[in-house]
């Protein structure tokens, strides 16, 4: 099996870190003068002031995140005979194994397109990480019943291409006598 590497784009990484500043910057708006922001839908200024906290708390660690990604060296994602390595998002827990690697799913949330690596023994993966990371990995969990999940929202890829290039890559491990 030929190595495949997939860059993270720094085009959309650029962008996901400008749209999280202009959403922090709105956020903080929103805490210093919530009064301003009133509207017959949120009346009262501390509805406001709670959704401008979410908004610098939130959309600054996905700006944090974006900039950290911007000039990181490392490869978004790897293909190879060993599993796929993914350093793609958040919560990303470098090699996945193909021997671990139960079954790959597409999943729509809203507008994001995501895939989901089933996995024989989540647990291996969710003792890698702690703090943070491990936090989004047992919500992902709780959620779809697996910790690991690739978007290409960071990669120099087209969603769809990337979906059947895994797809197909697993295919052809499950074929190995090895497997």
């Amino acid at each position: 099996m030929n190595k495949i590497e997939i860059p993270i784009s720094k085009t959309k990484t650029s962008l996901i870190l400008l749209i999280g500043l202009i959403f922090v910057i709105i956020g903080a708006l929103f805490i210093l003068t919530p009064e301003k922001f009133t509207t017959s839908l949120y009346r009262n200024p501390q509805t406001i002031l709670i959704i401008g906290i979410a908004a610098v708390l939130f959309f600054g660690a996905a700006s944090i995140y974006g900039f950290i990604k911007l000039f990181d060296k490392r490869i978004g994602l790897s293909i190879d005979e060993n599993g796929i390595t993914d350093n793609s998002n958040a919560s990303s827990v470098g090699l996945i194994e193909w021997n671990d690697i139960v079954e790959i799913k597409t999943e729509h949330f809203k507008y994001t397109k995501f895939i989901l690596i089933y996995i024989s023994n989540p647990n291996k993966y969710l003792k890698r990480v702690n703090g943070f990371k491990r936090k989004l990995m047992q919500a992902n969990m709780n959620m779809y019943g697996t910790p690991l999940s690739i978007t290409s929202s960071t990669l120099k890829y087209n969603f769809d291409d990337l979906d059947s290039l895994l797809k197909d890559n697993l295919k052809q491990k499950e074929k190995m006598p090895n497997r």
